[in-house]
C-alpha cells in the first residue's frame, strides 16, 4: 500500500511539473505554479525559508522521500530504470557508498554557486536539468501535437486549437538537454539511482539528514531468510543483506524493498537508535545478494528524437516574387533581461537555468543565452516578438525570484535598455520610401518620426528616440521591416530603473 501512494504521488508530481514546461497557454500555471516553488533548489535560491524548513523536516520524518515524489528527475530517472527491469528483473545489488564522490561534488556545487557561476552548477542540479530536457525534448514534441490537433480542428470548422510555431531557441541548451538526457537514462537503466546518490547536491544534502529519519525501512532478522530479494530490487543499491544493513543517507525510501519481501521482514517504521544486534556467528554467511560477476551492458537502442525541422515556412510578398530574409540577432553590448529582474547580476545570481520561464514566454522574447558567463540562461531577443506592456507571465513563475513578481502597470514603467538607431539601415534613406513603423507601433510613445534634413522639412522622417521614455520593449526592432538587421534595436541596461 505504502508503494502504490508512493506511484501515485510520485504520478501527479511529474505529472504536474512536466505540464509547467508544456503548456504554452498559461492555464498550467494556475493551478500547478506552485510546484516548481517547492523544489530544493529553488527555494534556496530564493531564500523561501518556509517551503525550506518543510523539505527538511518532510526528509527528517520520513527520509528521501522528496527524492521519490517530487524530484521529477528523480521519477524520471524510476521510469528509465523501470524500463531496464522488463530486460532484467532483480537486476541490482548492493554497493558501497561513494562518500569522497558525493562529498566532493556537493562542495563543487556550493563553490560554483558562491562563485556565481550558477549556469555551471546548474548543469548538475536535478530540477534544472529535468526542466532543460522537458523544455527542449518533450515540449516540442507536444506543440506538434498540438498543431496537428489544430490542423485537423480548423478542417473542421472548430477554432479550440491554435497553431504554435515550433523552434529551437538555443543550439548549445537544446544539445546539453540531449546529453543530460541520455547519459542519466542510461545510468537509471542500467542502475538505478546512481546519479541521485554520487552526482545530485541536492540527494546528497537530504541524504545527511535521512540518516537519523524517524521514519525508514527497517530490516526484521528474526524474519528474514536472506533471499536477497530486497537488495536485487534496491534502486538505490544500498541494502547489504549479509549484514542486515541499510544506508539511509542512500535510500529513497521508493517502498520496493518492502513489497518485494514475501515474509514481511522489512516494514516502514521508527528505528531506535540502540537495537539488539546478532553475533558474527548467528549471521548466514551465504551471499546471496545479485550476482556482481556477470552484468548485461545494456544501451538505449531507441531514443524518441525531437530533433524535428524547425525551418519556418518562407513567407513571400509582391505575388510571390520578393523574399523576406530572416531577421538576425544585432550585437548587444549588454543583454537583455526580463522586467522583475532589476539587474543583470541579480538576475545571474539567482538563476538556475530551468527554462520555466522561456516554456511560459507567450511571444517567443525569451530564448536561452549562448554567452558563456551566462550559459543557457534566458535572455531576451526581438527577431520573433516583442515584450508587451501587458504581459508579466516569466515573472509569475520563475520559482528562484531570480524575476520577481511585477503588476502590469509596473511593467510600463521599468526600463530595461533603450532603443538605438541605425542610420545605415534605415528603409527611408536606404530604399526613399515612408516608413514610421517604429514610432506608431512604440507603446511608450519614446520615438517621433523628424525631417532627415533640419533644413528641409519635406526630406524623409526618420525616428528620433527619447531614451528618457523608452522601456526597452522591442516593438521598435520587432517590426522594423530593414533586413537583415534592424535599423533601430534595443540595447540593454546592467540595472533596470522604473521611470
Amino acid at each position: 500500500m505504502l508503494r502504490k501512494i508512493r506511484l501515485l504521488l510520485a504520478f501527479i508530481f511529474l505529472t504536474g511539473t512536466t505540464l509547467l514546461f508544456l503548456d504554452f497557454t498559461g492555464t498550467a500555471h494556475r493551478w500547478m505554479g506552485w510546484m516548481a516553488k517547492i523544489q530544493f533548489l529553488p527555494a534556496v535560491l530564493a531564500l523561501n525559508a518556509g517551503i525550506i524548513i518543510l523539505l527538511l523536516l518532510l526528509t527528517a520524518v520520513f527520509g528521501r522521500i522528496y527524492c521519490s515524489v517530487i524530484c521529477p528527475l528523480g521519477i524520471m530517472q524510476d521510469i528509465a530504470g523501470w524500463m531496464g527491469k522488463k530486460q532484467r528483473k532483480n537486476r541490482y545489488s548492493y554497493s558501497p557508498a561513494k562518500t569522497v564522490l558525493r562529498y566532493a561534488m556537493l562542495l563543487g556545487f556550493i563553490a560554483a554557486m558562491a562563485a556565481g557561476l550558477v549556469s555551471l552548477a546548474a548543469l548538475i542540479a536535478p530540477y534544472s536539468s529535468y526542466g532543460r530536457i522537458a523544455g527542449n525534448l518533450f515540449a516540442p514534441v507536444y506543440q506538434f501535437g498540438n498543431n496537428i490537433m489544430a490542423y485537423l480542428a480548423e478542417r473542421m470548422d472548430s477554432y479550440a486549437f491554435y497553431e504554435k510555431e515550433v523552434w529551437i531557441k538555443s543550439i548549445p541548451t537544446f544539445v546539453t538537454a540531449i546529453v543530460t538526457f541520455i547519459i542519466i537514462c542510461i545510468m537509471a537503466w542500467r542502475n538505478g539511482r546512481t546519479y541521485c546518490n554520487t552526482i545530485c547536491p541536492v540527494g546528497t544534502v537530504l541524504g545527511f539528514i535521512s540518516k537519523w529519519s524517524w521514519l525508514k525501512p527497517v530490516i526484521d532478522t528474526d524474519k528474514c531468510i536472506n533471499c536477497g530479494l530486497c537488495a536485487k530490487n534496491c534502486k538505490a543499491a544500498c541494502i547489504d543483506v549479509r549484514k542486515h544493513d541499510i544506508d539511509y543517507s542512500r535510500c529513497v525510501a521508493c517502498m520496493d524493498c518492502i513489497g518485494k519481501c514475501s515474509k514481511a521482514a522489512i516494514s516502514y517504521r521508527h528505528k531506535p537508535a540502540v537495537e539488539k544486534k546478532q553475533s558474527p556467528a548467528d549471521i548466514n554467511k551465504k551471499d546471496t545478494s545479485a550476482d556482481t560477476g556477470r552484468r548485461n551492458f545494456l544501451s538505449l537502442t531507441a531514443l524518441t528524437a525531437t530533433t524535428a525541422v524547425m525551418k519556418a515556412q518562407q513567407k513571400k510578398v509582391d505575388g510571390g516574387l520578393a523574399v523576406i530574409e530572416d531577421r538576425q540577432k544585432p550585437e548587444r553590448i549588454t543583454g537583455i533581461v526580463p522586467p522583475g529582474a532589476w539587474n543583470t547580476r541579480h538576475f545571474s545570481q539567482h538563476c538556475t537555468a530551468c527554462q520555466l520561464c522561456v516554456s511560459a514566454c507567450p511571444n517567443g522574447v525569451l530564448r536561452p543565452s549562448g554567452n558563456i558567463f551566462t550559459l543557457m540562461q534566458p535572455e531576451m531577443g526581438y527577431e520573433r516578438g516583442y515584450c508587451r506592456p501587458e504581459c508579466t507571465r516569466c515573472s509569475n513563475v520563475c520559482p528562484t525570484g531570480a524575476i520577481r513578481p511585477i503588476t502590469k502597470a509596473m511593467k510600463s514603467s521599468i526600463q530595461i535598455g533603450h532603443a538605438v538607431w541605425i542610420k545605415k539601415n534605415c528603409v527611408p534613406l536606404t530604399d526613399g520610401v515612408e516608413c514610421g513603423n517604429c514610432a506608431r507601433h512604440c507603446p511608450s510613445g519614446a520615438i517621433t518620426m523628424i525631417p532627415s534634413d533640419a533644413a528641409n522639412p519635406d526630406s524623409p522622417k526618420i525616428p528620433a528616440v527619447n531614451v528618457e521614455r523608452c522601456i526597452g520593449c522591442g516593438a521598435c526592432e520587432n517590426l522594423c521591416p530593414a533586413r537583415p538587421f534592424s535599423a533601430i534595436y534595443v540595447e540593454g541596461h546592467e540595472i533596470h530603473r522604473e521611470l
